[in-house]
């Protein structure tokens, strides 16, 4: 299996605060990663610090092979990322929006499923609206087709769910399902662990910045002893102990 994503020894402080140490990860291709811990466990920090978002203190990264730090336009180059609360630009519309992500990325073959997701996440009357005048949960929607319109091999997710209705959220779990099926790699930090455990099919456990445990969920129901216990009881489990 092609490895994707790998991170070695990531360190990030604020002050006093160890916010992420020591941390690793392996993505490959065609793999669906979750990420979670408790609030202030580390995992947005740690996520953030392998896109650059934030500077690292220590550590090394390498996208597809290419060290994010050294060569971040190749790196960089075909990931993308919708944070928990996204920033679109106002004075664009939805359409706008899409095609101004799609082309700072260089995307040929991008509106096909841009106007797949537009239909199947009622939004095709709101495409010549202005970002500024859309719900929560509609910048939500839009945040992600701008994310996955030019289909790049490594999305980050950080609540992909936050704010979403039912039906586009059962939209968007099988999306990302056929975006994996499709060889591409997803990492998604939730508190909601009813999607990690339909979705991911390995997990990483963080608290206090430190990775606990990872592995599949049968991997990790060994670690925590529990072996007919769901994610919520594992997890329970491994951070309470």
């Amino acid at each position: 299996m092609r490895e994707i994503l790998r991170v070695k020894g990531l360190h990030k402080r604020f002050g006093e605060i160890q916010a992420v140490k020591d941390f690793e990860m392996v993505i490959n291709e065609g793999e669906i990663v979750g990420l979670v811990g408790p609030n202030g466990a580390g995992k947005t920090t740690a996520m953030e610090c392998i896109i650059t978002i934030q500077n690292a203190d220590s550590g090394d990264v390498a996208i597809e092979g290419h060290d994010i730090y050294k060569v971040p336009e190749k790196a960089k180059a075909n990931i993308a990322y919708v944070p928990e609360i996204p920033t679109l630009l106002p004075f664009l519309t939805v359409s706008e929006q899409i095609q101004f992500t799609a082309e700072v990325y260089s995307a040929e073959k991008w509106m096909t499923l841009a106007d797949e997701m537009l239909t199947n996440f009622d939004l095709t009357d709101k495409k010549d609206n202005y970002s500024w005048t859309l719900s929560k949960g509609q910048k939500q929607k839009v945040a992600v087709i701008s994310a996955m319109a030019h289909q790049p091999n490594l999305l980050f997710f950080d609540e992909p769910l936050l704010g979403i209705d039912p039906k586009g959220a059962r939209y968007l779990k099988d999306l990302l399902k056929r975006h994996a099926e499709e060889q591409k790699s997803i990492l998604i930090s939730s508190h909601t662990l009813s999607l990690i455990e339909e979705l991911c099919s390995k997990i990483y456990i963080m608290d206090k910045g430190i990775v606990l445990a990872h592995g599949s969920l049968d991997e990790l129901k060994a670690t925590a002893r529990d072996a007919a216990g769901n994610l919520e009881s594992v997890f329970l489990k491994i951070t309470e102990g």
